[in-house]
């Protein structure tokens, strides 16, 4: 397969949708839709988890009440099998909460005439250098 001349477009219009259904939590139980049952991965915050049901019982138990993701930058690249990796740098505001810095890479993959979230890595930008 080759090179996805789209990748830059689908990319930001992928990240747009996203975030559109996660912040809004009517929405967010759509996220599944994105995700495939056993080949999609996620590591949020360094915890790992397979398959969209696990993925989405994660994304089920976090805590805030509202959340808004405000978006820096997204940085795409096409990958040698048609799929896109998605580079995310953002702030987050949840709840009465000071906005969070955060980055999130997601990597797409072809699945008949659309794509999927094959991986899934969140975190947030906190830097502990005390030793």
């Amino acid at each position: 397969m080759a090179l996805n001349p789209q990748y830059e477009a689908i990319g930001k219009a992928f990240t747009q949708q996203y975030y559109a259904l996660f912040d809004d939590a009517a929405q967010r139980p759509q996220l599944v839709a994105l995700y495939n049952a056993e080949q999609s991965l996620m590591t949020f915050e360094g915890q790992q988890m397979q398959g969209s049901a696990k993925i989405m019982e994660k994304i089920s138990s976090l805590t805030f009440q509202k959340i808004a993701h405000l978006i820096t930058a997204v940085d795409c690249q096409p990958t040698f099998d048609g799929g896109i990796l998605v580079n995310v740098l953002g702030q987050l505001k949840t709840d009465e909460d000071p906005p969070q810095s955060f980055t999130q890479v997601f990597v797409l993959k072809p699945a008949n005439d659309s794509f999927f979230i094959q991986h899934d890595m969140f975190r947030l930008v906190i830097h502990n250098v005390a030793a």
